[in-house]
């Protein structure tokens, strides 16, 4: 494996966290623990962007968002990475095709905030990625609604799995989806960013 790439054996259920994390918060790490118990995965991997092409505003600095990130970590199972910046890489689908050739046999799920969910279809090759990788939707504030509404929701809904299945999730070949409720927490990344945090 690469020098700072995260290790991973065949057969480990790892989720993938994907965003700016600009900046990170606990609310990251509340959806992160409840991942990991829910689907029972072994790890999850944050892979903070080189930025976000849906976003019109450039983040701050990849270098800044990785430290905010890694300290508020206390938990080995959680792995923040750059990984998508050391592959020269934006585009989720194209992020998960380098991932199948690196990490060949580790069963990967894609971890969303149900806001995401709700506007998903715009994303570059969105059928692809849905098609490439099972998908977990975590509630967020204001949108659960909206996801189980949304295009993809829709397109997607014979692959769906009851949320009393959700450990099934890592084992199930794309396209699989599952929404989980959960806590909620009210921080967001813009909502901070807004407040000079």
């Amino acid at each position: 494996m690469r020098t700072g790439f995260p290790l991973a054996r065949p057969g480990q259920r790892i989720g993938l966290l994907g965003g700016s994390f600009d900046p990170a918060h606990q609310g990251h790490v509340q959806i992160s623990k409840a991942a990991l118990r829910r689907l029972r995965l072994d790890r999850v991997w944050w892979l903070v962007s080189p930025g976000n092409p849906l976003k019109a505003r450039g983040p701050s600095p990849l270098d800044r968002r990785l430290q905010v990130a890694r300290a508020l970590i206390h938990d080995p199972r959680i792995v923040v990475t750059d990984l998508e910046a050391r592959l020269g890489l934006r585009m989720t689908a194209d992020t998960l095709a380098a991932l199948d050739r690196l990490y060949p046999g580790v069963r990967f799920v894609w971890l969303m905030g149900s806001d995401n969910m709700a506007q998903f279809h715009h994303w570059d090759r969105w059928r692809r990625i849905a098609a490439q990788v099972p998908i977990a939707v975590l509630a967020r504030p204001g949108t659960r609604l909206s996801a189980r509404q949304s295009v993809a929701a829709t397109v997607l809904r014979p692959a769906r799995l009851p949320e009393t299945r959700a450990a099934e999730l890592p084992f199930r070949a794309a396209p699989a989806w599952v929404l989980l409720n959960l806590p909620m927490s009210p921080l967001s990344s813009t909502g901070l960013r807004e407040a000079g945090a």
